[in-house]
């Protein structure tokens, strides 16, 4: 009987130091979550090169998700016309091709690059295909929506073309609509503040 009761107490203190380690797991992984930072992110660009975000400390930046047979594709016209104009050392915008809404970007990577190329002229940085919400979300636009993780709001991708804006430090300042043209004096004042 000593024996069956002293295994009994040695199961349960087994069971109580196993639910502690996994309490401490889950706040680790949270605390790790809670941590990811604007510019700790690395993604791949059009060419399939790293892009990484610590090299955009000290700009503002615009991330925006983009389509080639959207009814807001012109924007592709004055986002070039806004880099022209404000891009350089303090400001930068990155377009992210995505075909969450209605199959409007359909293309490779090397075909959005063409069509971004010979239609608009882009130069500012355009990256690789990725999934804007959803299962598939990426981890980036996880933390563009997610206010636990951003500490700014949640918020959803509506359509192509939403705006996110991204001050010097690495914080969410505005979250754009995407019918809003990328010349709107909100973003211009943001800009030029």
């Amino acid at each position: 009987m000593k024996q069956f009761c002293s295994s009994f107490v040695l199961k349960e203190k087994i069971m109580k130091n196993l639910h502690l380690i996994l309490l401490l797991l889950v706040m680790i992984s949270g605390s790790m979550i809670a941590q990811t930072q604007f510019h700790d992110f690395v993604v791949k660009d059009i060419d399939g090169k790293d892009f990484t975000f610590a090299q955009l400390k000290g700009k503002k930046v615009m991330v925006v998700n983009v389509a080639s047979k959207c009814g807001l594709t012109p924007q592709y016209e004055k986002l070039e016309a806004l880099y022209k104009q404000y891009g350089g050392d303090k400001f930068v915008i990155i377009g992210f091709p995505a075909n969450n809404f209605l199959h409007q970007e359909p293309g490779t990577d090397a075909e959005i690059k063409s069509f971004c190329t010979l239609e608009y002229g882009v130069s500012f940085p355009v990256m690789s295909k990725i999934s804007v919400k959803g299962d598939d979300q990426h981890a980036l636009y996880k933390w563009l929506t997610t206010k636990s993780i951003n500490g700014f709001e949640d918020s959803e991708v509506s359509w192509n073309f939403q705006k996110y804006l991204i001050d010097e430090n690495g914080h969410i300042s505005k979250v754009i609509s995407p019918k809003t043209s990328p010349m709107d004096a909100e973003i211009i004042d943001w800009l030029t503040k």
